[in-house]
């Protein structure tokens, strides 16, 4: 592991967003809350947030963080028919080293939990666009994607 024992303990926030691209009709049953399996949302929704608390468990030498808030926001587009589900993540903690990746991890679950609880009436969902929009605190500064 990176030793961050000598670093200032900062505000660090970090968000992240994921798509998940659908039928019409696997948008509706989410939509709806009648999926077979339950409310897809409130589930892909504690899905993430339990990710983001277990991210040094699954990522090798990733040091376990005391995330002091997670927010996880559904919305939705369509593009020519075509529905597509965005997962935002939030993650914050006051630490010594960053929140990216309990953010990206979040997002990640979020979406594999509605591909999870969809999968039995459309297999042909995707998972698309994964990426770190933005993240404050720390020696190396701010960062915003373009």
């Amino acid at each position: 592991m990176v030793d961050v024992g000598a670093k200032q303990e900062t505000h660090r926030i970090a968000r992240a967003e994921g798509w998940i691209w659908m039928e019409p009709p696997t948008a509706a049953l989410v939509r709806s809350g009648s999926a077979k399996k339950g409310d897809v949302l409130g589930i892909a929704r504690i899905a993430a947030i339990q990710a983001s608390k277990r991210t040094s468990d699954l990522i090798p030498l990733c040091h376990p963080l005391p995330l002091s808030h997670v927010a996880v926001i559904f919305d939705w587009k369509e593009e020519a028919g075509q529905p597509a589900l965005r997962c935002e993540v939030q993650a914050e903690t006051l630490g010594r080293t960053g929140v990216e990746i309990e953010a990206l991890m979040a997002v990640q679950v979020g979406l594999l939990t509605v591909y999870d609880m969809c999968k039995a009436v459309d297999r042909g969902m995707h998972i698309e666009g994964v990426r770190l929009l933005e993240k404050h605190g720390g020696q190396s500064g701010s960062f915003v994607a373009k």
